[in-house]
């Protein structure tokens, strides 16, 4: 398909550049079928039914963001994929003053050495030292907020707590499941009041996610492979949601790519863990996820394909064009819709 069926035109001061406070005080666009309703996060369990199930993703966000030196030269590096002990993927900021075998000093005692260059432009930095690449990053990283956010505002402390949600157990990600930071523990026990159950999954959201669709047509897109996990006592409990007539509900679009990666034709989700680079657009067959509830995604995105796919197209611009002549907030500090085919 061309990628300009999926543009719609997004006034800047719909862009959120902090999250709602409390975080259960979102907005919530709920498209129920033909159905359109105006709600709040916190309305959720009156929204679901009782046997429902929420899968949020676990993962939690790493200080990814760098800035260094190479000689004279100010580097910045994103990292989004961990590729060894002490090897990262990571897209550079300057990078034509990088070459391969360069070294980046990122202060705090913290270097890397680049190497092998992929033609997405990224590359691999190999970390110096024996310390926990993890520890290096806690004293020399940032919060990696997302470039339509960092361009129009400074990182700072108050991020580190809002850019995580509740979920946060696995770290890896270098972007946040945005879709799980709506929640909160008053809300989740009057889901659980009302039935509505959940579960974890584990997929660590990279970099890739925040880049531009470059091509004009859809099938000639690649997307950025991203590792997750689903153990089989997980996979089990939500084929048994669906055998009880409940339904499996991802909690944002990363939820929802690795069920649909664990999930066969014969509709039934399988333990999984590996990398997967699963490209959602219209024509797709859902097989494992019967709702979505995500924030809303930018224009001409891959995940703005994704859920016309869930919805339909025509369905999801005219449920933007509300959206947005109502003021909801837009993207990761944004509100939040409830997808429901």
């Amino acid at each position: 398909m061309k990628v300009d069926l999926f543009d719609f035109e997004l006034p800047p001061e719909r862009i959120a550049l902090r999250p709602a406070v409390p975080r259960d005080a979102a907005r919530l666009l709920v498209l129920d079928g033909a159905e359109t309703r105006d709600r709040i996060v916190r309305d959720l369990p009156g929204q679901l039914r009782a046997g429902d199930c929420l899968v949020f993703n676990d993962t939690r966000v790493i200080p990814a963001r760098l800035e260094g030196h190479r000689g004279d030269a100010s580097i910045g590096a994103t990292l989004h994929k961990r590729e060894g002990p002490r090897r990262w993927r990571a897209f550079l900021r300057n990078a034509r003053r990088v070459r391969e075998g360069d070294t980046i000093d990122f202060g705090q005692g913290v270097s890397a050495t680049a190497s092998a260059r992929q033609e997405d432009g990224s590359l691999a930095l190999d970390f110096a030292g024996d310390e926990p690449v993890e520890l290096l990053l806690e004293r020399a990283g940032r919060m990696p907020l997302p470039p339509y956010i960092a361009a129009r505002r400074a990182t700072d402390a108050q991020d580190a707590d809002d850019y995580q949600t509740m979920f946060a157990a696995e770290p890896g990600a270098v972007a946040a499941p945005t879709a799980a930071l709506h929640f909160t523990p008053a809300l989740i026990a009057a889901l659980d009041a009302a039935g509505v159950t959940h579960e974890t999954l584990t997929l660590h959201v990279g970099a890739g996610t925040f880049l531009p669709v470059k091509a004009d047509d859809t099938v000639d897109h690649r997307m950025h492979a991203e590792w997750g996990r689903i153990d089989a006592a997980t996979a089990d409990r939500l084929n048994a949601v669906r055998a009880g007539g409940g339904r499996v509900i991802a909690v944002g679009t990363t939820s929802l790519r690795l069920i649909e990666s664990a999930t066969g034709s014969d509709r039934v989700i399988r333990s999984f863990a590996g990398d997967t680079a699963i490209f959602i657009t219209p024509g797709y067959t859902f097989a494992g996820i019967d709702g979505l509830l995500t924030n809303f995604h930018l224009p001409r995105s891959t995940l703005f394909m994704l859920v016309s796919a869930l919805m339909g197209r025509e369905r999801m611009q005219a449920a933007y064009a509300h959206a947005i002549a109502s003021g909801y907030r837009f993207y990761s500090y944004g509100d939040a819709s409830l997808l429901l085919p």
